[in-house]
């Protein structure tokens, strides 16, 4: 069970945020399929952001189930704090902080995982966030910034001192990146230390991983981050898994195209045609991976320039697939 101030998050299985994915589309989705709570893609700190287009559509909460969870990104406690306020204004009723990001983008300007070098400046941040705004803040790091340097513990203390109400940590330091297998043990570690909930994430990929990292590290809550990508129905998967230790079958492809096709109608109505289509090629790659053709679809795929055609040989690649003849277009 997950408890995040007065959110109680059923199933315990949440959306990890992830840039350039996370939009609305997608939370709401994963939201259908089974996650019991989609954290948004980082919002940046900087207010001069605030009004792009990008940071407006980030922005867009309306119709979207409670409770709704904003990141934010940033290394100045100041600016974080005015964020938080900023967001909860649009809508926000729990704020996500960023100290687990490994891209090199984020980590340049001092956010994100680099942040954990400076357990000081991480107590400021934490403190100045946890102050500006009534709604519970969470926080996401790594298990440290490198395996010589793992103080995800030093941190959970900081963040619990602080005020944070839960706590995602990914098994990984900043300098694995996403390379490797994340490790549980030092997630152990923290929610062994800490009063507050700990969501574990990390790897987890199929509801056996999804219970195997629950009994190895006591966790909370499960994070789910790129194991949702072309998977959204994971949550689902996992939950049956958790609640009546049997697999649910998998969706067979005329199910997938629905969810699919519809996904991608959210897309183009979101974005605009010319963005969606362009934005929808990632997740077209994502949910035809494994599948017959997929190479030959995705390069057909890709070079729809209208959202008309995009769809339609998406259509028929899983039609074809559901008649058992792969092709691509």
């Amino acid at each position: 069970m997950l408890q995040i101030g007065p959110y109680h998050i059923d199933p315990p299985l949440v959306l990890a945020p992830m840039a350039g994915v996370t939009d609305k589309p997608f939370r709401l989705l994963c939201k259908r399929l089974g996650a019991g709570l989609a954290v948004s893609e980082m919002t940046a700190s900087d207010p001069r952001l605030w009004q792009t287009r990008k940071s407006l559509q980030r922005m867009d909460h309306s119709g979207e189930p409670e409770p709704v969870s904003v990141q934010i990104a940033g290394y100045d406690p100041a600016m974080l704090a005015e964020a938080a306020r900023f967001n909860v204004a649009n809508g926000a009723q729990l704020i996500d902080i960023n100290m687990g990001c490994p891209a090199k983008k984020v980590c340049n300007v001092w956010s994100g995982s680099a942040l954990l070098q400076d357990e000081p400046l991480v107590a400021r941040i934490v403190r100045a966030v946890v102050d500006a705004v009534e709604v519970p803040v969470t926080l996401k790091i790594r298990t440290g910034w490198d395996r010589s340097n793992r103080n995800a513990l030093n941190i959970a203390h900081i963040a619990e001192d602080a005020g944070i109400a839960a706590l995602a940590v990914h098994g990984r330091t900043r300098a694995d990146k996403y390379e490797g297998e994340a490790e549980y043990d030092t997630i152990a570690a923290v929610k062994a230390a800490v009063h507050i909930p700990v969501l574990a994430n990390g790897d987890v990929t199929t509801p056996q991983q999804a219970l195997h990292v629950l009994l190895v590290t006591g966790a909370d809550a499960l994070m789910i981050g790129r194991g949702a990508q072309g998977r959204p129905w994971i949550f689902r998967e996992i939950a049956h898994y958790l609640a009546t230790g049997k697999q649910l079958p998998e969706p067979d492809p005329a199910e997938v195209a629905a969810i699919l096709l519809d996904h991608l109608q959210h897309l183009y109505a979101f974005y605009g045609e010319q963005a969606g289509v362009r934005i929808a090629r990632k997740h077209l790659g994502w949910y035809a991976k494994d599948r017959p053709q997929n190479a030959a679809f995705r390069h057909v795929a890709n070079r729809a320039e209208s959202a008309d055609e995009q769809w339609r040989l998406t259509r028929d690649y899983f039609a074809a697939l559901a008649a058992g003849q792969p092709q691509a277009a």
